[in-house]
């Protein structure tokens, strides 16, 4: 028998908890079920990820941890993907929901399985490693992501498990999926009608997206054989802080590569950014606040001649924080192209190049801690992901914009610019404890723009 599960659907950002929110983010370890199988990391000197940054006051530290695993499995997962890709191709995805997707997998897995699922993710990084505090820290670090940021901001995620009505799941698999990732189960018939569960997967799939993300399975991914399909859906909308004037939109260039320009519709503003320019590692960095303050989008644009493909290629986290640490209030000149990205793929092939190999083996894999005694051996046949992103000036209209502009770009000869007309890099992350939400390459925005 087979198990297809993970299957996303994102807009841009974040999760929450859903029902068993106000149960989670109060709960203490010993509140939850302990999954069947348990892993500890035997290698006692493997040390907790450092940074030159601080634990922000009120945060456990292995939720700080598991922040850092996270962000260390999106580059990895990045740069596999974009090795696979052509350089002129757009990417975007979110790293943390599919690690939390997995996280919900992990909870049925054991032996090698099991241990593949904590190296890869990461999750044997966090100081305290046994593979069920996992659980425990994923419940805090949703809870302190993914609460409401702002009037404005739109910060929408749910899950939930799809099982075949004919099986028997594992009942501490279910609370544990239902209390930690809010992931009710839901029966339907895949053994007689699996055309008809896969619509209706993608329909919820849509309706939790605002009808951004469809058709997230595609055709032929269920079938008579499938038992159960994990969903983590994830929306978000947000306004910037600081709004682009829509009086000031220029066409220009945009250069995809040396030999290919195409037009984009440049949005232009002037005004204190936290900015940086990293002299060594030839790259400018930006962040752009939106509305709540916490929820940012940082852009990484390469300088002196670099590729975007040389920056990912020797970009690793520390470097990445010692970036993002060393950004300061400076009065920038920003040019930014409205663009409109959208990537769907299948995960299976990348994070199997990434170690985790049992779980897509109908072999090897060991997931009996998904059904009940007398259920089937399972595994992952497929994973799915496909996301969405939207940049605009959000129906910007800032008064003093036009007045700022207008004298900027005449007279303040000591500004610095950042000029997003070639192929640049962006992150929207939780600046409180840099949590890497979506990561994305803008390489061609020409025909969204």
């Amino acid at each position: 028998m087979k198990l297809l599960a993970c299957t996303w659907a994102f807009w841009a950002l974040a999760f929450c908890l859903a029902q068993a929110t106000k149960d989670i983010c109060t709960a203490k370890p010993k509140d939850l079920l302990e999954p069947m199988c348990i892993y500890r990391n035997p290698d006692p000197e493997v040390q907790p990820i450092k940074d030159p940054e601080k634990i922000p006051n009120g945060t456990n530290p292995r939720v700080w941890e598991l922040s850092k695993a996270n962000s260390l499995f999106a580059l990895s997962f990045f740069k596999q993907l974009a090795e696979g890709k052509s350089s002129d191709e757009n990417i975007f995805l979110s790293p943390i929901s599919i690690s939390t997707a997995f996280a919900m997998t992990k909870l049925g897995a054991c032996n090698t399985t099991l241990e593949q699922l904590m190296k890869v993710f990461r999750f044997d990084s966090i100081k305290e490693k046994t593979s069920d505090q996992v659980h425990y820290f994923f419940a805090k670090l949703n809870c302190r992501l993914y609460r409401k940021k702002h009037k404005t901001t739109e910060l929408i995620s749910a899950n939930r498990l799809f099982g075949d009505k004919s099986m028997h799941f594992n009942e501490s698999f279910q609370h544990i999926s239902e209390m930690v990732y809010g992931a009710k189960l839901m029966p339907l018939n895949f053994k007689e009608k699996p055309e008809v569960s896969r619509l209706a997967i993608n329909e919820w799939i849509a309706n939790k997206t605002e009808n951004r993300i469809k058709d997230t399975l595609p055709e032929g991914s269920i079938d008579s054989n499938t038992i159960l399909v994990l969903v983590n859906t994830i929306y978000f909308k947000g306004q910037w802080k600081h709004k682009f004037d829509k009086q000031n939109v220029m066409k220009v260039d945009f250069h995809v590569s040396k030999t290919h320009q195409c037009p984009v519709s440049m949005m232009y503003q002037e005004r204190k950014f936290q900015y940086a320019k990293i002299t060594d590692d030839k790259v400018k960095i930006l962040e752009l606040p939106y509305n709540g303050g916490e929820i940012t989008m940082v852009l990484i644009l390469p300088t002196d001649g670099i590729t975007l493909s040389e920056v990912v290629a020797n970009m690793t986290l520390k470097k990445l924080v010692g970036w993002i640490h060393a950004m300061k209030e400076t009065s920038v000149s920003v040019q930014v192209p409205r663009f409109r990205i959208e990537d769907s793929f299948s995960l299976k092939e990348q994070l199997t190049k990434m170690g985790l190999e049992d779980l897509f083996s109908p072999e090897n894999a060991s997931l009996p801690g998904m059904v009940a005694d007398d259920g089937p051996n399972l595994y992952i046949s497929d994973a799915y992901h496909k996301a969405f992103l939207e940049v605009n000036e959000e129906g910007s209209e800032a008064a003093a914009a036009t007045a700022v502009v207008a004298t900027g770009r005449s007279l303040n000869i000591f500004r610095d610019y950042f000029v997003a007309d070639q192929p640049f890099l962006l992150l929207i992350r939780e600046s409180s404890i840099n949590a890497l939400i979506f990561t994305g390459r803008v390489s061609n925005p020409c025909e969204s723009s």
